[in-house]
């Protein structure tokens, strides 16, 4: 039954600490086996007046946003149709890459791929998955489309996995897979 503590300087919020605390336990479970009803974990809060790196007292800094709230922001922009605020969350040296293995390195020429597919598109996720590597982020998220075709006539109910590969908290990479072309030719 692991019980673990983790030290951190005082001064980050209550839902960051939440965080830390449920992430601690996830990789605790998948490192050793453990279920996560056996496992502790507590935080000691030290103070900032306590605490010298460097010869230099430090501040916590403040928790970047999450990986899952990045994906989620930068696909409600994109679904708006706001491409400023879309590639605010993308890394220099970003990358699309389609069903059909059509690649893109710009959401602009993505849009303009995308308006000789479908008039509109909606994405209903279902599940958010991460998984973490030091700063680098993996994210899926699956769920169903609905829109319009160039023809007005709608679809609903097409299946569809993103990846997203984050560095730090920037997208770097989405890769698409959807049932699009299935439902087109139906």
């Amino acid at each position: 039954m692991p019980q673990i503590n983790c030290q951190l300087l005082k001064g980050y919020n209550k839902n960051t600490k939440k965080l830390l605390m449920e992430r601690i336990t996830d990789a605790t479970c998948s490192t050793i086996g453990a279920h996560s009803s056996l496992i502790t974990v507590s935080i000691t809060e030290i103070p900032t007046e306590n605490y010298m790196r460097e010869r230099t007292a430090k501040k916590p800094a403040e928790a970047p946003m999450q990986a899952d709230k990045v994906v989620s922001q930068y696909l409600k922009a994109m679904e708006e149709k706001d491409l400023k605020l879309a590639n605010s969350f993308l890394n220099p040296g970003f990358l699309i890459k389609c069903p059909g293995n059509i690649e893109f390195h710009s959401l602009e020429k993505f849009k303009n791929w995308a308006k000789t597919r479908y008039k509109s598109i909606k994405k209903d996720i279902e599940v958010i998955d991460l998984s973490f590597n030091d700063l680098d982020t993996v994210v899926y998220c699956h769920g169903t489309l609905n829109g319009k075709w160039l023809d007005g006539t709608s679809f609903s109910n097409i299946r569809f996995i993103d990846k997203f590969r984050l560095k730090e908290t920037k997208i770097i990479r989405q890769e698409i897979w959807n049932d699009l072309e299935i439902e087109k030719i139906n």
